[in-house]
């Protein structure tokens, strides 16, 4: 698994004003979080910057070197501002090389199915990530899930990936990676789709039943 080192420091600056100001000097306010307590951190804001943005849906172990001490940790969630894309706030998840961690890890499909490239049907994604434990040497930066053999019906399940050894699953082993379904199946549903959402216009709009004509 790949590793990273920055340079990190405790924070003294809190709350949404001391942030501003920090980020306003080119540092990204963090905290480090372990069991049930947190510490304020901050890190120069290029090198974090950078690696989030190269990083994103790996999952990498970061050694946070400070002047006494050098903790290792992973990246448990990050905020970016949404209009400029500027890292705002990184969560850090402190780890231990003795102890099992439970992490998301990220599925990439990889390979063309062959029920798509011949067959031309719709490759639908599953789920996006998979949950794990496993001590912190054994976590896979990501999951290749490769599609490249299925066939229209088929479809690659949890349980159908083998991760090695050391490595617990904990998703359902029945939730779908990835399936290939017929074109025909698709379109069959979109027009499903469209006369539910119809039907009650086309009542609104019918013809009116005629006045039952009088009798002598």
């Amino acid at each position: 698994m790949e590793r990273v080192t920055f340079e990190a420091q405790k924070r003294e600056k809190t709350g949404k004003g001391g942030a501003r100001s920090l980020r306003m000097g080119n540092i990204i306010p963090a905290v480090l979080y372990r069991g049930g307590n947190s510490m304020p951190v901050q890190l120069g804001a290029k090198e974090l910057s950078q690696f989030i943005s190269r990083s994103a849906g790996e999952q990498v172990i970061v050694n946070l070197k400070f002047s006494d001490d050098t903790k290792q940790a992973i990246v448990k969630d990050f905020q970016v501002d949404p209009v400029s894309s500027t890292l705002l706030h990184v969560d850090f998840q402190e780890i231990s090389a003795t102890e099992e961690l439970k992490v998301a890890v990220h599925v990439l499909i990889t390979g063309e199915a062959l029920g798509v490239k011949r067959d031309k049907g719709i490759l639908q994604h599953g789920l996006r990530e998979i949950e794990i434990e496993c001590l912190p040497d054994k976590i896979p930066g990501h999951i290749n899930v490769d599609v490249s053999k299925l066939l229209i019906g088929q479809a690659i399940h949890v349980r159908d990936i083998n991760l090695g050894e050391g490595i617990l699953v904990l998703t359902e082993p029945d939730e779908v990676l990835a399936t290939v379904i017929a074109v025909r199946e698709e379109v069959a549903a979109v027009v499903e789709e469209v006369a539910v959402v119809a039907e009650p216009e086309v009542i609104k709009k019918g013809k009116k039943p005629e006045a039952e004509t009088k009798k002598d």
